[in-house]
């Protein structure tokens, strides 16, 4: 079930390419380096993903419906310290592409700007993280990129938690991330060429000095508070940047955990949006833009 792209046999060679696809070298379970979820390649279709450095390359895996098996180039520290994690018996996570990989020149738009790494984030109420019963800092994904409504360009922020979301004091253990959003006016995408309607007024993308700070939702008190703010000012690409400000708004979508997952090019990011919309677990809403 293993797959390996001409991209990668070229870095690691003929005789160790047809060694991973005897399943020499292969492991049977995997946590996917996409999605972060667990991975079994003995059942399910396998992508080897190659991360190489200047001086140092680590093989990783991940599901074939999250990422393609490509070559990817990543900063030479982050990757030794992958490794030394790895020597030392951790759980080693491979860092995000410190450059993107070049977008197919059938891609819509230009390449995905991944933010990287996830920030970490308090989400106030009604929206609550698990463990359920107890206000705790929860972990989102969050990916800009540009995607085509129609014939229309926007400026698009995915939002990812990497595990189940419930509500403040349920002990059922759901992940009820998307109905808490529903219930502010987000709606439930079922085709991704159509830009979606605003959700309750108060949620805003705040931007100051053209890097993204917060996603800001109505305040029980009036005005707007912080319902994801970032740690440290994120940079954006000015394509993004550009098509944000065309428009003064930008689209807001938002999947459970796992469903989307961290796509390296704008086309892939696209086919995974797409496929989440048709399993009925993406949600979207369009978001005005504040500041500059």
């Amino acid at each position: 079930m293993l797959e390996v792209s001409e991209d990668v046999r070229a870095e690691i060679g003929d005789d160790e390419a047809d060694s991973l696809l005897a399943g020499a070298h292969a492991p049977d379970s995997y946590d996917c380096t996409s999605c972060r979820q667990p991975g079994d390649s003995l059942r399910e279709r396998t992508s080897t993903v190659l991360f190489v450095g200047e001086e140092t390359a680590v093989l990783a895996f991940a599901h074939a419906r999250c990422i393609p098996s490509q070559v990817v180039p990543v900063d030479e520290q982050q990757l030794r310290g992958a490794v030394a994690s790895i020597s030392q018996g951790g759980a080693a996570t491979v860092p995000e592409p410190a450059i993107p990989v070049q977008a197919a020149a059938a891609a819509p738009a230009p390449q995905v700007s991944q933010v990287s790494p996830a920030a970490l984030v308090t989400i106030p109420e009604p929206i609550n993280p698990s463990p359920p019963g107890r206000p705790q800092p929860a972990v989102l994904g969050v990916t800009c990129g540009i995607v085509l409504c129609g014939d229309t360009q926007h400026a698009a922020l995915v939002i990812e938690p990497t595990g189940p979301v419930g509500r403040p004091g349920s002990s059922s253990g759901e992940d009820e991330f998307l109905s808490l959003l529903t219930e502010h006016g987000f709606q439930l995408v079922q085709d991704v060429n159509r830009a979606p309607a605003r959700p309750r007024a108060g949620w805003s993308v705040l931007m100051a000095m053209g890097q993204l700070h917060a996603i800001l939702q109505p305040s029980a008190t009036g005005g707007s508070a912080a319902w994801w703010q970032a740690h440290q000012a994120l940079q954006v690409t000015p394509a993004w940047r550009a098509a944000a400000a065309r428009k003064s708004e930008v689209i807001m979508f938002a999947v459970p955990a796992g469903a989307v997952g961290r796509q390296p090019r704008e086309d892939l990011l696209r086919v995974a949006l797409d496929r989440a919309a048709a399993r009925g677990v993406l949600a979207a809403g369009m978001l005005p833009l504040a500041g500059t």
